[in-house]
């Protein structure tokens, strides 16, 4: 670190019920920013021109309550004047947060998802929710300031440049990024979803205020910030924070590795809601119209004698009906017969293999007799390989029509010597 950074003020928002807090989950992260010099400050009050005026680096992690207006623009207003900002949140994003971080994006080309990140396979974490991403690089300029901090950590000794990070991603969500905002890091190939953006940086080209956004709070926290690389990474970002200059690779910036988005039920919600059973529908036959019932209009004079009684009773004159024209604000849809059933958020049933449950468990008499039935002189060949299976003979399957009646009978014979004595 250059001496710049001996005197900057890094300031945590813990006005709205913030999940992580300097005294609460970042104990590890404010006591290396002030080993490294700098003054750390937890604002409890309402975030106004005044307290950002005083940050270097304002951080706001995982709020649970939302910014007012007048906060948000605030906010915006700090970022235009060349302030660094620094947003964490974590899985689920604003709606499970109950915030409204994404409003103070706007403009930025950045927004979080209200998803999760998972690795789909196990390795050295037990949680699918605590993501090791290997291959997660979208910019490969943070390798070169990766490279040059490394190098500074060893004392100036001269190390191998960095080709890959690797870094816990815990219980995070995934990030949509387009220009102006650059993603740096990415899910990778393992994570679901695939190859989509954890980490972003954002730059104001007219007053070079900064801005980095993070999907996951946790990777900085006491229990995962000295996993893998994520100090490292946490070292990058203060770098492109307090540095005037920060080398990023213009060619991965046009044209990052990022794949389509694409959304998949809550696996965990599903499993635990019972599965509504459907029994199996008739095809529905070619005359649709068949489906109608006309029972329930059925109209007939069974009652006319006893409503004109009923006039004579009360003493009510006789009036002809009249045709009320109905009056809709809209006109109706055509209607249509429902004939498919209902598609529900479930998985899909597995594929089993189809086959005859009357003739898996019926006896063998009666499966032999069904070969019969279904075979005539010219299958004789296919006719003995048939009952040779449904008998159960042992490698059958390779054997030749001669070649299994000749078992069969080496077997009978066999079984009469045996049996010599009994006869």
């Amino acid at each position: 670190m250059t001496n710049k950074e001996n005197s900057m003020t890094i300031i945590f928002d813990c006005s709205k019920n913030n999940l992580f807090t300097p005294q609460q989950g970042f104990k590890v992260l404010t006591r290396r920013f002030k080993t490294s010099g700098h003054k750390v400050i937890s604002n409890k009050d309402d975030i106004s021109s005044e307290v950002l005026n005083q940050a270097t680096i304002f951080i706001i992690s995982t709020p649970r309550e939302k910014y007012s207006e007048t906060q948000i623009n605030h906010i915006k207003k700090y970022l235009s004047n060349g302030g660094r900002l620094w947003i964490m949140m974590n899985e689920g994003g604003d709606r499970k947060q109950s915030s409204n971080v994404n409003s103070i994006l706007e403009n930025t080309g950045i927004t979080i998802n209200n998803d999760t990140v998972i690795r789909n396979s196990y390795y050295k974490y037990l949680h699918p929710k605590e993501a090791l991403i290997n291959n997660g690089i979208l910019n490969r300029g943070i390798l070169t300031v990766a490279s040059k901090l490394k190098n500074l950590t060893d004392s100036g000794k001269s190390t191998s440049n960095i080709q890959f990070i690797n870094y816990v991603y815990p219980y995070g969500a995934s990030l949509n990024v387009t220009k102006p905002g650059i993603g740096i890091l990415s899910t990778g190939s393992v994570c679901y979803p695939l190859n989509r953006p954890t980490i972003a940086f954002y730059t104001d080209k007219a007053t070079n205020g900064k801005l980095i956004v993070i999907g996951s709070s946790q990777m900085f926290t006491d229990t995962y910030i000295e996993k893998e690389d994520n100090s490292l990474i946490k070292d990058i970002i203060l770098e492109y924070l307090l540095e005037p200059i920060f080398p990023i690779d213009q060619i991965d910036a046009e044209d990052p590795e990022i794949s389509d988005y694409h959304t998949v039920p809550d696996i965990t919600l599903l499993s635990e809601e019972p599965l509504s059973c459907l029994q199996e529908i008739e095809d529905a036959p070619s005359d649709y119209t068949k489906l109608f019932s006309k029972e329930l209009y059925e109209i007939d004079n069974t009652l006319l004698a006893k409503v004109i009684l009923a006039y004579k009773e009360f003493h009510m004159e006789k009036e002809p009906l009249k045709l009320i024209k109905p009056q809709f604000e809209a006109p109706l849809p055509n209607l249509e017969p429902a004939v498919f059933p209902p598609n529900f958020r479930f998985h899909p049933k597995p594929d089993l293999e189809l086959y005859d449950l009357d003739q898996a468990f019926s006896s063998i008499p009666a499966r032999l007799t069904q070969v019969v039935n279904k075979c005539t002189d010219d299958d004789l060949d296919y006719y003995i390989k048939e009952c040779a299976m449904v008998l159960g003979l042992q490698g059958s399957e390779k054997m030749s029509s001669k070649e299994i009646l000749n078992k069969i009978f080496n077997k009978i014979v066999l079984y009469k010597k045996v049996n010599i004595d009994k006869d």
